[in-house]
């Protein structure tokens, strides 16, 4: 007897796909895959992003050997026909003037490249163009050496783009503004194409290149409006005058007197004065007549793109996790909780929402956190850059540091040439690092007080805290009683005042209560001991990124690499590009670029008036900025002839304190 085939049996003829692909009713049909839920797909741009780096290395090449070409032509020596191709520097670190703002913006966009190279599986994209698929049809995953060539490879990619700038060449930024525009241009429609991708967040990749967008819209505006200025005068006029604009306004600001009247009228007391001494001393204000060095330029810039690329990594990484897993709450968590012993309540539907009232609160810690990291880490890097100018000052006017006197040399180092270059690197490392260590605290801190503390409170549930201390008030009591008590003691038995002075007194009942109440010190000793360390954590963690604060106690402070990298960078710095020394050089050059007077008097001869005549030449103009010269030379022959150095002037610097109103009335010159 034959019977009928089931839904589970199937004819002779067919084939087995065919008899188990509707068993899955679910399954896409078709071969293609379920896309998850709230998951962003792959996206793929028009062209791919090798061919984008492909073209832009080969322009960068290009740029680069033009410039190299240009160097050479324009700085042959006189009696040379041809000369070698020079390298152009990308920067000039050690120059008291020129544009400050075009360093900074490459700089903010090599390290936002290589914030986005962290995510990237492509650290070289041009590389695959050329390297074979897997065989399941995807690109195979390039190695760990990959994206440590990737390093080398953005900064390279740069390095014409800010090599542009210091030619000083009209074709100079006639090429600067085709690379910047060219970069922008490839950045500007890739995220136009590909606004979303899986990596991290769906907008993670489109936030993270805001500064890079920033810095190259900044870079293409610039270079043609220097090469519109370039039309506009003559190429080269004028710029041997502002070589030395900001050493001269420095010098000038340094020797002219201030007037006493100017102070006299800030002598109030008040509050309003005492916040605006605070803020003066807290927060960085552009001061007349000096300018930071290059290097703390390009260190501000790169902590401020740090904070942004560390805050948006922590914030995008974490918060929408916490989003989704509250969203998809249901009552089965009351099982899952029920499993390692925590009954919420009976209700189910309770349950549930105390689960999303707890991860609402876990998501506002997590971001009060990184709000209140951000905040001290700004405000640092304000107050450090208040540090760095007072400083400098104080090393310009011939002070020298603390530490030891036979570890100071004016004299460049090997030690101090590798802490002068790696200065700012390090600052941004130590900024992204303490970033992380502040969120790690002040997340475990916020998350503590608001899961012991004030949730409890406001449900009047899981008193877990309370409890303890209710178990534990006679602890806690005793050791209050024992510090209050100590405390009294000490202002109304052993201290007396005879004759003006204080004096200890009673000291039989002092040496029989220290005995007594040892073991109780103990205990308050182990309660300090903790604060200490805690209040020693948070500190330090505060103070991570502050490179000119050492973390460790002062005989121990040259263990601090960061401490030591700073003292050598300002070695550096003073020894390679003081203001002074650099107007006086300039003056001196200036002096003998002009042509020398011929005279048909004998040499030992002089003839009547013309002692009247010399002194009158000294206020001509045959000889430019001369009083200024003259002043300088005053100046440098009262900073040899000045005592030891004993007062401080800064955080760590001794500095006699001295008149530099050496020149009563500055006048034009």
């Amino acid at each position: 007897m034959s019977s009928q085939p089931t839904g589970n049996q199937t004819s002779p003829g067919a084939t087995e796909d065919d008899s188990y692909g509707s068993w899955y009713i679910d399954e896409p049909q078709g071969g293609e895959e379920l896309q998850p839920e709230g998951e962003v797909p792959s996206c793929h741009t028009s062209i791919p992003p090798g061919l984008y780096h492909a073209c832009l290395a080969s322009l960068s090449i290009l740029v680069l050997l033009l410039l190299a070409m240009l160097v050479r032509r324009r700085q042959l020596w006189p009696d040379c026909v041809r000369g070698r191709p020079r390298l152009p520097s990308p920067v000039d670190f050690l120059a008291g003037d020129g544009p400050q703002a075009v360093p900074a913006a490459v700089f903010m966009v090599l390290f936002s490249s290589l914030c986005l190279l962290l995510p990237d599986e492509d650290p070289l994209p041009f590389l695959t163009l050329a390297s074979p698929p897997s065989p399941d049809g995807k690109t195979e995953a390039p190695r760990g050496y990959w994206k440590m060539l990737g390093l080398f490879y953005y900064a390279a990619l740069y390095y014409p783009l800010a090599a542009c700038a210091t030619a000083g060449h009209r074709a100079a930024h006639l090429l600067g503004s085709t690379l910047s525009w060219a970069h922008l241009g490839v950045q500007v429609w890739q995220r136009a194409e590909c606004p979303q991708t899986p990596k991290v967040y769906k907008y993670y990749s489109l936030l993270a290149s805001l500064p890079l967008l920033l810095g190259l819209g900044f870079l293409s505006l610039w270079y043609p409006v220097q090469l519109v200025r370039s039309f506009s005068r003559r190429t080269g006029a004028g710029s041997k005058g502002l070589q030395s604009s900001y050493s001269e306004e420095y010098l000038r600001k340094l020797l002219c007197r201030k007037k006493l009247g100017s102070s006299s009228h800030t002598s109030k007391h008040g509050f309003l004065s005492w916040a605006r001494v605070c803020l003066r001393h807290c927060i960085y204000t552009p001061q007349p007549g000096f300018h930071l060095p290059l290097k703390l330029v390009l260190s501000a810039t790169l902590t401020g793109t740090a904070i942004y690329q560390v805050s948006l990594l922590l914030l995008v990484g974490v918060v929408p996790t916490i989003q989704k897993v509250r969203a998809g709450v249901t009552t089965d968590v009351s099982y899952l909780l029920a499993g390692f012993g925590i009954v919420l309540s009976q209700d189910k539907q309770e349950v549930v929402e105390l689960v999303k009232h707890h991860l609402w609160a876990l998501e506002v810690c997590y971001i009060s956190a990184l709000v209140l990291s951000c905040s001290l880490t700004f405000l640092v890097l304000m107050r450090s850059l208040v540090t760095h100018r007072t400083n400098l000052q104080a090393l310009h006017r011939g002070a020298a540091l603390d530490l030891s006197p036979l570890h100071w040399s004016p004299h460049p180092s090997r030690q101090a040439i590798f802490c002068w270059m790696s200065f700012s690197a390090y600052q941004t490392a130590f900024i992204c690092l303490g970033l992380l260590v502040q969120q790690t605290i002040f997340f475990l801190g916020t998350m503590a007080l608001a899961f012991l503390v004030f949730m409890p409170v406001l449900h009047g549930r899981n008193l877990l805290l309370f409890r303890s201390l209710e178990s534990s008030w006679p602890f806690w009591l005793t050791l209050a009683l024992a510090v209050t008590l100590q405390n009294m003691a000490a202002h109304w038995v052993f201290l007396e005042t005879r004759d003006g002075h204080p004096q200890l007194t009673n000291r039989r009942v002092l040496c029989a209560a220290t005995f007594l109440l040892f073991p109780l010190n103990v205990l308050v000793g182990a309660m300090v001991a903790t604060w200490r360390v805690l209040l020693s954590a948070v500190y330090n963690t505060i103070h991570l990124g502050q490179m000119d604060l050492s973390l460790l106690p002062p005989r121990a402070a040259t263990l601090d690499p960061g401490y030591y990298t700073y003292r050598n960078f300002l070695k550096i710095e003073v020894s390679q590009s003081h203001p002074a020394m650099t107007a006086f050089c300039f003056l001196l050059l200036q002096a003998r670029s002009l042509p020398p007077r011929t005279t048909a008097a004998p040499k030992d001869s002089l003839r009547p008036g013309e002692e009247d005549e010399g002194m009158q030449l000294l206020q001509t103009k045959e000889i430019p900025q001369f009083s200024l010269l003259c002043a300088y030379t005053v100046t440098v022959l009262s900073l040899q002839a000045m005592p030891p150095l004993g007062h401080t002037a800064g955080p760590f610097f001794p500095i006699e304190s001295h008149n530099w109103g050496c020149v009563n009335n500055c006048g034009p010159g």
